[in-house]
């Protein structure tokens, strides 16, 4: 099967889906690899480096769409790209099936299945491939690097012999993953950074960065599906102008990237606000694509009102397109797996990955998906690493015991069998396998009681503990090994040592990637 990687054809647009760095997943996967001429050449990737690569360059579109069953893209195809789309191809892009539902039917009726990356499902098992985040995580850096370009003072405050210079005061609106990254940089940078977000579960997140998170005493959950925000009522919307105009009169950056998939980005600064800000100030609308949070924002563009810098870029991640590139292709390259490769290629429906991502196939419009099934509690709090409500776990200890008096003649049975068993030991056993079985049996219990009665959001802390467990089993296995005993002793030492040393070398290296995660 051959890939396909077609030149963006937007005037503004210097990424590109796939760089050199990422052939070589691809290949691995079982793929011949098309490159269109200059595909890459404004992403830091001439033709040269795919060749080096393996890759092959064809000249034009029109001869890289017939000679290639998977495309892989960033922007959603346009007109002309469409209909050089064929069946039995599959595209992979961009498509925000939400905002041109035209664009959706006319790619269904080329046949072509179309997976959009900006639709894989946000759940962990997808996270290798949630483009959306890791493009986010650019246009947030960028962000203040960009308001750090129009801005005439340092974000650190300094005190030189010359004189003070105070820090500057940043505000950013949005605590995902674009906003996070605004506050990381710009604490990097030395500013006063302060955040706000209608979704109280990243107040700590944001806290962690060095920032003050701004709580505004309204009782309404922005807590939206997969993770997004959600719309707020008037009352509170007006309650959070009111408190951004508090602080635009005080901050002299403002960073926004409220933005709800689907619809037109919420107004957050006003016209008026922007007037109340000290001239010099920067805004930096990550909305703009979608309007923009500020009233004054112009997508793709930079206006000056009232001194103040509006800056309304739309093309934040392609500022950086060596990286969003790499990063990008990295996500195509791990849907490219998901899909099977070359040899087990499988648009599988039953996958909740691609049928998430799935917007046309066999010549119909697949999206929106259906809603998943509800899992079951257990798999819920499993997949969360939470612990049950008390409510639930009373019910399912009722459960269980419903279950437990339902087949009273088994439970007689067990204990029949455990006594017997035990007498048997007592009466007939040798004095020191009794002893070894007593504390084998005591182990076994106290174990199981460790661990079972730990919160499951602990079990990686629990490593610790299991390292001092498995260093006595060390320690247990040495003796044997070092003193005359029999073959069999010998064997079971020398495999309690082996399997305890693997437990030991796996929880420090678990427990160092835990520990670097909370590392600056």
């Amino acid at each position: 099967m051959n890939i396909g990687i077609p030149r963006e054809v937007q005037a503004d647009e210097h990424r590109v889906a796939v760089v050199p760095s990422t052939l070589e997943r691809l290949r691995k996967a079982g793929f011949d690899i098309l490159v269109e001429s200059g595909a890459g050449a404004r992403a830091e990737a001439k033709d040269g480096k795919y060749v080096e690569m393996g890759a092959t360059i064809v000249p034009d579109a029109r001869s890289l769409f017939e000679g290639s069953d998977v495309l892989l893209k960033i922007n959603p195809p346009t007109e002309g790209e469409i209909a050089l789309l064929r069946p039995g191809q599959t595209l992979i892009s961009f498509i925000n099936p939400a905002d041109d539902g035209n664009r959706v039917q006319a790619i269904a009726q080329t046949g072509a299945s179309v997976l959009a990356m900006d639709q894989v499902p946000r759940i962990s098992r997808a996270q290798k491939l949630d483009a959306l985040s890791a493009l986010a995580n650019i246009a947030g850096y960028r962000a203040v690097i960009e308001a750090a370009h129009h801005f005439g003072r340092f974000f650190a405050g300094q005190m030189t012999a010359a004189g003070k210079v105070p820090p500057a005061r940043i505000l950013v609106i949005g605590g995902g993953v674009a906003g996070l990254a605004a506050i990381t940089a710009a604490r990097g940078l030395g500013a006063i950074v302060r955040a706000f977000d209608t979704r109280l579960a990243v107040k700590e997140q944001v806290e962690s960065l060095g920032a003050e998170f701004l709580v505004l005493d309204f009782e309404e959950s922005g807590e939206g599906d997969g993770g997004y925000a959600k719309v707020m009522s008037d009352a509170f919307l007006e309650a959070e102008r009111k408190l951004f105009a508090e602080q635009a009169i005080d901050v002299d950056i403002i960073v926004t990237t409220a933005n709800i998939p689907g619809r037109e980005a919420p107004k957050l600064i006003t016209s008026g606000m922007v007037e109340s800000m000290r001239e010099g100030s920067v805004i930096v609308d990550l909305a703009a694509e979608r309007g923009g949070n500020c009233s004054l924002t112009q997508p793709g563009e930079v206006v000056v009102h009232h001194g103040v810098t509006i800056i309304g870029w739309t093309d934040l991640p392609g500022r950086m397109p060596e990286l969003s590139s790499r990063l990008y292709g990295n996500a195509l390259a791990a849907m490219i797996e998901e899909l099977g490769g070359a040899d087990d290629w499988n648009i599988d429906l039953d996958n909740e990955v691609i049928r998430g991502s799935l917007v046309a196939h066999g010549g119909e419009v697949t999206w929106p998906p259906p809603a998943p099934s509800e899992p079951t509690q257990e798999k819920n709090y499993a997949k969360d690493f939470g612990e049950r409500p008390q409510a639930e776990k009373t019910e399912t200890a009722e459960a269980t015991t419903e279950a437990a008096k339902s087949s009273p003649v088994g439970l007689v049975l067990s204990l029949i069998a455990a006594a017997a068993l035990t007498i048997c030991i007592g009466l007939w056993a040798p004095a020191d396998f009794t002893m070894h079985f007593t504390v084998f049996v005591l182990a076994c219990f106290v174990g199981w009681q460790l661990v079972w009665n730990v919160t499951p959001a602990l079990h990686t802390p629990l490593m610790s503990i299991t390292n001092a467990v498995s260093g006595i089993i060390i320690l247990g296995g040495l003796l044997h090994l070092s003193v005359d005993s029999t073959t069999a002793a010998v064997v079971l030492g020398a495999l309690a040592v082996f399997f305890a040393t693997i437990n030991i070398a796996g929880g420090f290296l678990v427990t160092r990637r835990m520990l670097a995660m909370f590392r600056k």
